[in-house]
């Protein structure tokens, strides 16, 4: 006991200690967890918006031209180079950063792509790595996305599945030859190529916690119509 008249004073026990930063870490779980439905949810709103608008974009073209169907790029558009952008190949959907729509049937894979593999647009979607080639173009299309959102299917892709693209532009498919486990620095898989061809870049392993240390590639070849 403390003598009359002096203040008493506190220390925290262990168990008190303990409480608290049970309590702490509890709500910083609930936080984040918090965090990720509504990212999740704003992916998804954006996917669903986008992909009418996409739909809607495809039924115009359809309708302005009856008789020639979906139109592609001449066959003599040059490469992309570096400093060019999505706009200046293909047409992008009306209000929206979004140029078309990667479709894997056999792993359950559809997602809208845009232009650019910054944060906000991995978030929403599938980007486009800006310098590759586009849809129609000789060359390597590159595609991105994370591995525990809209890419996460590619490990169940295998030889010889069958990968479609398509924009306003027309529709082109693809057959998958390899998939690939390389380190970041591993560029090569972005070169560009005298055929046309895709690479598929997504991070790995799929169920690694935190930043991912490898590179998944997928190639594929595109199928003569």
């Amino acid at each position: 006991m403390t003598p009359l008249g002096e203040p008493r004073t506190y220390r925290a026990t262990p168990r008190v200690t303990l409480r608290w930063a049970s309590n702490f870490f509890f709500i910083v779980g609930i936080v984040a967890l918090g965090y990720v439905s509504v990212a999740l949810l704003d992916a998804r709103l954006y996917q669903a918006r986008e992909a009418r608008g996409f739909e809607e974009a495809l039924q115009a073209r359809k309708a302005a031209r009856p008789s020639s169907g979906l139109q592609k790029p001449p066959a003599s558009l040059p490469p992309s180079q570096p400093n060019r952008t999505a706009t200046q190949h293909v047409e992008l959907i009306r209000g929206s950063a979004a140029w078309g729509r990667i479709e894997i049937k056999s792993v359950g894979l559809s997602s809208i792509i845009m232009e650019g593999v910054d944060r906000e647009t991995l978030r929403r979607g599938v980007g486009h790595i800006t310098g590759t080639a586009l849809p129609g173009q000789p060359g390597n299309v590159a595609l991105a996305g994370h591995r525990d959102t809209f890419f996460r299917s590619l490990r169940n892709v295998r030889k010889n599945d069958e990968i479609t693209l398509e924009t306003l532009d027309g529709h082109y498919r693809y057959r998958v030859d390899f998939t690939q486990v390389v380190a970041p620095e591993h560029t090569e898989a972005l070169n560009s190529s005298g055929v046309a061809i895709l690479t598929l870049v997504t991070c790995y392993p799929f169920s690694y916690v935190g930043p991912a240390p490898q590179r998944y590639i997928v190639r594929a070849h595109m199928i003569p119509e």
